[in-house]
This record gives structure tokens, sequence and C-alpha cells, in this order.
């Protein structure tokens, strides 16, 4: 049927949906926001306060050298959440494809990294501990530069290229959409992956957390008097606190995927796996918590929280 110029300019234009571009509801997105503004101000805190305090260390321990590969990571995180910002505040991504994919990799990559640090910091003073090395130090600075360079190529330089160039390929994504890739996870492949991610992850963070426990406690029994005012026991409770973030920020994520994975094509259980991702991005909080937990200041106040509870 012939339509008049005039008139076919005055009509509406149809605009298409695709059924894996959905967006969060109000309420979902106001929490994405909120979580991602926390993780972006307390990560941005903590990460300079870290940095003042490297500073002035002279000391090349691997622990060292880890807190500084935290510092730089957290700092590549907090430059892509304004991006996500924008977009959940927006509901519209204006960026280009694969720098969307590029932000939702590091995310991926933040993750498993801070993971990875985590990892060989606690077992560095897990050997201090047991008395296997008095001291875990890097000889030169050149070996601590190259210890994290190989960590980084291998982060950046490979993994980051693969990431952008295979992720995303299986599904048709809108252009103005972002961090919905879920077309991904119906790959048997990246579903058996996810599923062995998934597996490592919990047994780490169950194994881990059982040998802190046993540690504290052992620390407990042997020290005399209040625990409180030791050292020993103060460094203890840092190495706790490494592996509850990985219980808060980590582990909720990768238990969630299981029942995400098998429901790939609820809109609901896409925004509530936003969300648990979204959490990850808190551990940028943990430099901030190293810096007061780690002041004498805190330290008092706990001490004398401690002794009011004692006298009630």
């Amino acid at each position: 049927m012939y339509i008049p110029k005039e008139i076919y300019r005055t009509m509406p234009e149809e605009t298409t949906t695709l059924p894996n571009a959905s967006q969060p509801n109000d309420i979902e997105r106001y929490a994405l926001i909120t979580i991602y503004t926390v993780a972006f101000i307390g990560g941005t805190i903590g990460t300079i306060a870290m940095s003042f305090l490297l500073v002035k260390m002279n000391t090349l321990s691997v622990t060292t050298a880890a807190i500084v590969n935290l510092v730089v990571l957290h700092s590549l995180l907090l430059l892509t959440m304004p991006f996500r910002l924008y977009y959940y505040i927006s509901q519209k991504w204006i960026f280009g494809f694969a720098f969307c994919k590029a932000v939702s990799a590091m995310m991926h990559i933040h993750m498993y990294l801070t993971l990875l640090f985590y990892i060989i910091t606690l077992i560095i003073r897990w050997l201090i501990f047991f008395q296997w090395k008095d001291k875990v130090e890097f000889y030169r600075k050149l070996h601590a530069v190259a210890a994290s360079a190989a960590v980084w190529i291998v982060a950046i330089v490979i993994v980051l290229p693969l990431f952008i160039a295979r992720y995303g390929n299986s599904g048709e994504y809108g252009n103005t959409t972002c961090f919905t890739f879920q077309q991904e996870l119906k790959k048997e492949s990246v579903k058996a992956l996810n599923y062995v991610i998934i597996a490592v992850v919990t047994a780490i963070t169950c194994v881990f957390l059982g040998l802190q426990v046993f540690i504290i406690l052992k620390v407990v029994k042997k020290l005399p008097g209040s625990v409180w005012s030791h050292q020993e026991f103060w460094a203890q409770i840092k190495s706790l606190m490494f592996i509850s973030v990985i219980i808060i920020c980590f582990l909720p994520y990768h238990l969630f995927r299981v029942y995400y994975i098998q429901h790939i094509e609820e809109n609901q259980s896409e925004t509530y796996n936003d969300i648990c991702l979204s959490i990850t991005a808190i551990s940028c909080l943990d430099l901030l918590s190293f810096v007061i937990s780690g002041s004498r200041f805190f330290k008092q106040k706990i001490i004398m929280l401690r002794d009011k509870l004692t006298c009630c």
C-alpha cells in the first residue's frame, strides 16, 4: 500500500528490543548505583591512603609487592567504574561495544587477580607463622618488578585481548546496552569452565577459612593475658580480613552463578547476577580497611570497647 511521504514522516519509528537486552528495574538499578558508588568512593580513598603508606616502606617483601599490585589493580577497576555508573544512571551505553567488553572483562580480571594476590599474601603469612620461613623477601627490586610483570602480562596482554576477541560473539547484543553477555553461557565449554572456577574458589575459601581459624585459636592459646594487646594476634586478624573479603565479596557471586547458569533465560536472575557481580567491586574497600585496622587509634578503641563489655 502506498503511503504519502508527508504521512510517513509523521508515523512513529518502530524500535526493536533484543530479548537479551533487558534492563533492571528502578530498585535494582538504584542498588547497583549505590554499590558501585560506595566501592568507587571508598576504593579511591583506600588506594590513595595505602599509596602514601607504601611510599614510606623500604621493605622488599612478597607481601608488600602483593599490596602494591592490589593498589594498581584496584586503580584500574576504579577507572572503569564511572562508565558503569553512567550506564546505570542513564540506562544507555554510548562508548561502543568493544569498550563495553573491556569494562566487563576488567571486573572479572580484577576479581581473580585480587583473589590471586590474597592467596599469595596468606600463604606467605602462614609460612612465616609456622616458621618455615623467617621472612620472605625479594633480594632486588628487579625481582619484585619481574614477578609482578609476569602476572600482569598474563592478565593484560593475553587474557584481556582473548576475552575481548572471543566474548560477546555468541549472541546479538544491542548497541546501547552493555554487560548483558548471558548468551555466552549457553556454550557447554563456557558452562564447564564456570563450574570448575566455582568449585575451585569455593574449595579455596573453605580451606583457607578453616586454616586461619585454626591458627587464630592456636595464637589465642599461646599468648598470655589479653590477646588484644599482642601484635601477633592482630597480624592473624588481618589475615582473617583477607579471607572475609573473599567470603563477603567473591563467594556470593560464585555460589549464585550455579543457579544463574541453569536459569539464563530468566531476566530476574540476570539482574541478581549483576548485583552479585557488583558486590565483588566492594573488595576495593580492603585497602581502606587495612589502613584503618592497622592504625594505633583503631586498636586502642577496640581494646577500650572490649574493656567496657567485660565490665558490663
